[in-house]
């Protein structure tokens, strides 16, 4: 059974959303002293953590950046603020989603079980892939090595990135990106695949493989295919 942990000061709305999740078979737990909010990360061990931003102590962007130094747990923002700037934090410093209040709970569910199943079905998989002239993906520690170094990506960067490479040297439409990476593509902000496909390439770019992720504009993105013998090159 997964383990959500909400870091809500809301009680009213955690209890409500918390008897809802118990109904889908999901382990729900709160914060109630927020002093210990890492004290309380670290002995549940949870599967998933939901934010809100404006919260008691510290906002909510401080905790996720506090859980992101120790952990690659999927988080998602649930929060009343709605300026683009807040969706972009959020995305910046390693959350997978952002949901808006007030908010419908099946738009909720629909995100918590994408991502939960996201990261399941990772577990299947082979630990490692080849991509780009000796460089590997660690789909187990979410990270990209080559001989220039190693970046540590966020699931919903990980994806992407191989979602892409199975479909090298073919445009990967933004609406069937969208569908793939969140199942659903209503339940999901066009700025918010912008932001992870930009974060995504700023990282490689720190060892040299960003510029094989084009942006085609009114397309889609491409992961592009060379041979090995322009190996500052994919493949």
């Amino acid at each position: 059974m997964f383990k959500i942990l909400f870091i809500e000061d809301d009680t009213t709305l955690f209890q409500e959303i918390k008897e809802r999740l118990v109904n889908w078979s999901y382990d729900v737990y709160g914060i109630t002293d927020f002093d210990r909010v890492m004290q309380a990360f670290t002995s549940i061990q949870p599967d998933l953590v939901i934010i809100d931003i404006q919260l008691p102590k510290y906002d909510g962007f401080y905790w996720c950046r506090s859980i992101r130094h120790h952990s690659k747990v999927p988080i998602i923002f649930l929060s009343s603020r709605d300026h683009p700037a807040d969706m972009v934090m959020s995305m910046q410093l390693g959350a997978d989603d952002f949901v808006q209040k007030p908010f419908h709970f099946d738009v909720l569910i629909a995100k918590i079980n994408a991502i939960l199943r996201r990261v399941h079905d990772y577990n299947a998989e082979p630990a490692n892939l080849k991509i780009w002239c000796g460089a590997t993906i660690d789909l187990e520690k979410n990270t990209v090595t080559n001989e220039q170094g190693k970046v540590e990506l966020t699931k919903n960067e990980i994806y992407i990135l191989k979602h892409l490479i199975q479909h090298k040297n073919h445009i990967v439409s933004r609406e069937s990106l969208i569908e793939a990476l969140w199942e659903d593509e209503r339940f999901v902000s066009d700025n918010t695949l912008t932001v992870n496909v930009n974060r995504l390439r700023k990282k490689l770019d720190d060892i040299g493989l960003g510029v094989f992720i084009e942006t085609k504009v009114g397309q889609g993105y491409l992961a592009i295919e060379k041979d090995d013998q322009s190996c500052s090159s994919p493949f």
